[in-house]
């Protein structure tokens, strides 16, 4: 059976690659650019590592700011209608997730008419058409991916939604590690595991390929042997190198093979609670794996392996059951609550999170076992009382 492999058309990793960032603008003849970017990146100058070198240059260049985590749908609309009003030629996000998918909304639907509700995955009736604004997505966090992938999330009164066309894609990712160091510990924490999370889901996936595979394991190796490090001492520049280059893989992997359960399930507690995705992404791990483990023993064990433990004596249901043990362990390590306790979540909570975790049909069919009302009930309890379901 064949399979369809996409990637950014160009991307630059590793240490200093931000200085391959002029060069890519002068090849698209652009004059006047948004950068969008979060405000706490501009207020520690961060953003000035790209905003100086273009200006210098000659180009136009405005700074947005306006950008939230799991930013809601009106940002997202706010900040369309802002780059149809200023006529942009080109849209550079710098930041996190949220800054990153933004930038790719205000490049392709601000050459649409519309709203950006009429294009979202669910209930949207609109459909994008055509390539928008050159687009260029600098990550300062190793967690996302969102550089290398065609999705854009945004959140809803009680859940999220995306858009989502190839046309999404960047046109240049730079990957730069550099960029990650002021990084604060809980962020380090946070967006590590979501990109963790990308790469486990990506191997575990049914959309898995031999492709997805390789990146997706190499994603699993890189962070889990690195992030303790990345969160515990940040200026390590090795840490911070081998975490930026596992999330961009992992963003490779799950961009090809999807994610699936955890992600469904992690989507209403950032909607209905506004917990950040990686903290999302990460109390809901063990818990999701601890209860799919059965439909994944083999894969679960490769898992096992590529941690730096070895499985050489065990079965691959032994295996899959230490597995999961050591991505508790690794949440627990970094900080990141262990339980839906942790994060304020009231037992009262769990019928109306598996509701809106049930709508997340696209990605549930991701899943190596299938996840309906009993099953996603049963997992969020177990994140709840804080026991992985055996």
């Amino acid at each position: 059976m064949s399979e369809k492999i996409t990637f950014t058309p160009i991307s630059y990793t590793g240490w200093d690659s931000l200085s391959h960032l002029l060069a890519e603008v002068k090849r698209f003849e652009v004059k006047k650019i948004l950068i969008v970017t979060d405000p706490f990146l501009k207020d520690i100058r961060l953003t000035n590592k790209v905003s100086e070198p273009l200006e210098n240059a000659g180009y136009n260049v405005q700074i947005y700011t306006d950008v939230v985590p799991e930013p809601p749908l009106a940002i997202g609309e706010k900040l369309v209608s802002y780059t149809r009003e200023h006529a942009f030629d080109m849209v550079i996000g710098v930041g996190g997730g949220s800054a990153l998918d933004l930038s790719k909304l205000a490049g392709v639907l601000a050459s649409h008419d519309g709203n950006v509700a009429d294009y979202l995955n669910l209930t949207g009736t609109k459909h994008i058409t055509h390539k928008g604004l050159p687009t260029i997505l600098i990550p300062t966090t190793s967690g996302t991916g969102s550089e290398v992938t065609n999705i854009s999330v945004l959140s809803l009164e009680t859940t999220k939604d995306v858009v989502t066309h190839d046309y999404l894609l960047a046109d240049v990712a730079i990957v730069d590690p550099a960029l990650t160091i002021s990084l604060p510990p809980k962020v380090t924490a946070a967006t590590g595991v979501d990109a963790l999370t990308h790469a486990v889901e990506a191997y575990i996936s049914k959309n898995a390929s031999p492709v997805s595979d390789a990146l997706a394991l190499q994603a699993i190796r890189l962070i889990s042997n690195s992030i303790r490090t990345a969160v515990s001492n940040g200026d390590d520049k090795q840490a911070r190198t081998d975490m930026s280059y596992g999330s961009y893989l992992a963003g490779l992997a799950f961009f090809n093979a999807g994610v699936a359960g955890v992600h469904a399930l992690a989507y209403p507690l950032g909607g209905q609670f506004h917990i950040a995705h990686g903290d999302s992404n990460a109390v809901l791990l063990p818990y999701v794996m601890g209860y799919i483990r059965k439909s994944c023993e083999k894969r679960m064990k490769d898992i096992y392996d590529v941690m730096g433990f070895s499985s050489a004596n065990l079965s691959q249901e032994e295996a899959s059951y230490k597995c999961v043990a050591e991505l508790k362990r690794l949440v627990e390590d970094v900080g990141i609550p262990s339980n839906l306790q942790g994060f304020d979540i009231p037992d009262s909570a769990l019928e109306s999170l598996t509701e809106d975790a049930l709508k997340q049909k696209r990605i549930l069919a991701r899943s190596p076992m299938e996840l309906g009302h009993e099953e996603i009930s049963a997992i969020y309890q177990a994140a709840f009382d804080g026991k992985i379901v055996e």
